[in-house]
């Protein structure tokens, strides 16, 4: 498997969760955004947490879309007790040795030195306090897909625990709580931070970088290296089929190593064949999208396509989107039904729309978005079957 490092962009962001960054506010909290699949995850634990770790810092990470089945509060809960465990039982157990039936932190945490290395009844609060202390070094949490907190109200409450505790563990001059937050889906993201009712408002959302030409350039060094026949490596091809692929590495590098394989076949230079595998890449994903919304039924597609369109403005059952719904299915549709129509939506596997705990609904996929603006643009929009239009507008007894 290649590793490409990146190192620099780590260590600048450990800098600026450091609060040693003259124009950044990263020390009250770091939120990234990028789409899936594009590296995000591996610059968290590849990258970033071992940066961490080397200046100092306790990192737990968690990635809240790792089980879907489990409450993301609950989640988080679970990686905090889990890195808190070993340290509490090494003090625990130096207490036991002395006799000593309860221990203290700092004057405040009770430890039962009955139930060595075990969270019972902490807060979430108490138990990042308890892990700095007994650790003596600065937390850092990282959440990976941080929106799908926003899912339960255990997921909010655990927020909002999250504010509390580095608003309590921090003090100008002071960092003792770092706080990185990431999502595939820059929408849903926003909404822990743009509303006065949002656990971290104020707070700024910022773009991942994604790979760039130097990745390229690491990639094209790989292949001259080991393929001493192939220099010069066509980097702008390359730079092209990559960003064809959506910048998603996974896709890229398998697609590259069918194309290099000495069964692929291919006479004469690999960049041609790598170019027609991105383009078909991205056909293929087109196409699945457009079969995907073909497949609902008209109200489902009125829907999703409101939500595609208004974005983060959109309003379910206001009376300018019923106006909408109606216009698209050609009958009468009252909140009930389209209320029915977006839990159909949550319910296919995969799921199409989001929901968050306050009845905040978006499209689940960012790409749909992209798809959407592309086709739309092309003046291709709506995809039309071609068996032609089928019409579910009549059926008023909750068939959406």
């Amino acid at each position: 498997m290649i590793s490409y490092p990146r190192s620099a962009l780590a260590e600048e962001l450990v800098t600026a969760l450091q609060g040693r960054a003259g124009f950044s506010d990263a020390h009250n909290g770091l939120f990234l955004a990028a789409p899936r699949r594009t590296g995000k995850s591996t610059f968290l634990q590849g990258d970033l947490r071992p940066a961490l770790e080397r200046a100092g810092v306790v990192v737990v990470y968690v990635d809240l879309w790792a089980d879907t089945a489990r409450d993301p509060g609950a989640l988080i809960a679970a990686a905090i007790g889990h890195a808190l465990q070993p340290h509490l039982g090494m003090v625990a157990k130096a207490a036991k040795k002395a006799g000593l039936e309860k221990i203290s932190l700092a004057g405040w945490l009770q430890v039962d030195t009955s139930k060595i290395g075990k969270l019972d009844g902490l807060t979430l609060v108490d138990a990042l306090k308890a892990l700095h202390e007994t650790a003596g070094k600065p937390v850092a949490l990282i959440i990976d897909e941080a929106q799908h907190a926003l899912t339960s109200e255990a997921g909010e409450n655990t927020m909002s625990a999250l504010k509390s505790a580095r608003d309590q563990m921090n003090r100008p001059g002071e960092v003792n709580l770092m706080l990185v937050m990431s999502g595939s889906d820059r929408d849903k993201l926003l909404r822990l931070v743009n509303s006065n009712a949002a656990s971290f408002y104020g707070s700024q959302i910022q773009r991942m970088p994604p790979l760039g030409p130097d990745f390229i350039q690491f990639i094209a060094g790989l292949i001259e290296e080991q393929r001493p026949e192939l220099p010069p490596v066509d980097v702008a091809a390359l730079q092209a089929a990559f960003e064809g692929f959506g910048n998603r590495p996974q896709f890229f590098m398998e697609a590259l190593g069918q194309v290099l394989s000495p069964l692929s076949g291919i006479e004469g230079r690999f960049e041609p064949a790598l170019l027609e595998s991105a383009r078909q890449r991205q056909r293929d994903d087109e196409a699945m999208m457009e079969s995907e919304f073909l497949g609902l039924k008209s109200l489902e597609q009125a829907v999703l396509w409101r939500m595609l369109e208004q974005g983060a403005r959109f309003r379910p059952y206001d009376a300018e989107t019923l106006k909408f719904y109606r216009a698209q299915t050609g009958g009468s549709v009252s909140a009930q039904r389209a209320q029915a129509a977006l839990e159909s939506l949550r319910q296919r596997t995969p799921p199409l729309v989001w929901k968050s705990a306050r009845g905040e609904y978006a499209v689940e996929d960012a790409a749909m978005h992209r798809w959407f603006e592309d086709r739309k643009s092309a003046g291709d929009w709506p995809p039309r079957s071609p068996q032609g239009d089928l019409d579910f507008a009549g059926d008023e007894d909750g068939d959406v």
